[in-house]
């Protein structure tokens, strides 16, 4: 349930850092950032990146919650209706983030003239490993904890995050059925792909992604971008996310039993081949 008053504080503070920054940078027009994600896939670390274009623009976070297509505490699903005006509103220079289904007027909305939006993808192994440790220990209030809560071992919870809820009274479909709905992301020219890996192998090289995605969506940069690059790895800092556990990939081998392996590989082992993380099924 929203706070109106705090509704009312966030959105006068997103305007005061609106007008602060123009006022650092000039009124110039650039492009709505919006950091779009899957759960669980490196949400954080691409918010932080994206907030340090503050310090290269006229770029001001919003400071709102996060834009989801679900209910934490109930699991029920949001209208578009409800979710359509918090993306419509960001203006140029805003900075926002979510977890958006690729749905018809969602994709409409971020993939307008003035908005630079970003999908980062994750492993879903270790994705639904990640997913055990946040419901488990990190989210008392989610509609899922409960489940969760009642199940006495790691290797249980694991296979729940594999396989869904099918007989639950909320929508918790298998890992490929909860990712399908992002895919048509993937396809879009406006969007720009990230794959959390890629921060792990070669930062420098996926930060002067984001920022050529930014200059081709309609910043007129004229800065230097080695120090650009710079600016933005120099604001990432793991440790600040509330959700951060080991920050690392590959982590899912030390999880999954061979049972897990092969439950995954029939529920979304074409999904690992679409995403690129493995060629076949031999893994």
């Amino acid at each position: 349930m929203t706070n109106p008053v705090k509704d009312v504080l966030r959105l006068a503070r997103w305007q005061v850092r609106r007008i602060q920054a123009q006022q650092k940078f000039g009124c110039v027009d650039v492009p709505a950032l919006f950091a779009n994600s899957f759960p669980k896939s490196g949400t954080h670390l691409l918010t932080q990146v994206l907030a340090g274009f503050t310090k290269l623009g006229p770029f001001a976070e919003t400071g709102l919650p996060a834009v989801t297509m679900f209910d934490g505490p109930t699991g029920a699903a949001r209208p578009v209706s409800e979710l359509l005006p918090q993306v419509t509103r960001l203006r140029y220079g805003d900075i926002g983030y979510g977890h958006l289904h690729a749905l018809p007027e969602l994709v409409e909305a971020l993939c307008r003239q003035g908005v630079a939006p970003f999908f980062i993808l994750r492993d879903p192994r270790d994705v639904v490993v990640s997913h055990v440790f946040y419901i488990s220990e990190l989210a008392p209030d989610h509609n899922l904890h409960q489940y969760y809560a009642r199940m006495e071992s790691f290797e249980a919870k694991l296979m729940t995050s594999i396989r869904g809820l099918p007989d639950a009274e909320f929508d918790f479909p298998d890992i490929a059925g909860r990712f399908q709905p992002y895919v048509g992301w993937l396809d879009r020219p406006e969007v720009l792909p990230l794959r959390f890996e890629d921060f792990l192998s070669d930062r420098p090289a996926a930060l002067r992604q984001i920022i050529n995605h930014v200059i081709e969506r309609g910043w007129a940069f004229s800065g230097d971008l080695d120090r650009s690059v710079e600016v933005l790895a120099g604001v990432i800092d793991p440790q600040r996310s509330p959700t951060f556990r080991s920050g690392r990939s590959g982590g899912w081998k030390e999880y999954f039993t061979p049972e897990h392996k092969s439950v995954f590989k029939q529920v979304a082992g074409d999904l690992l081949i679409r995403l690129g993380y493995q060629k076949d099924l031999e893994w």
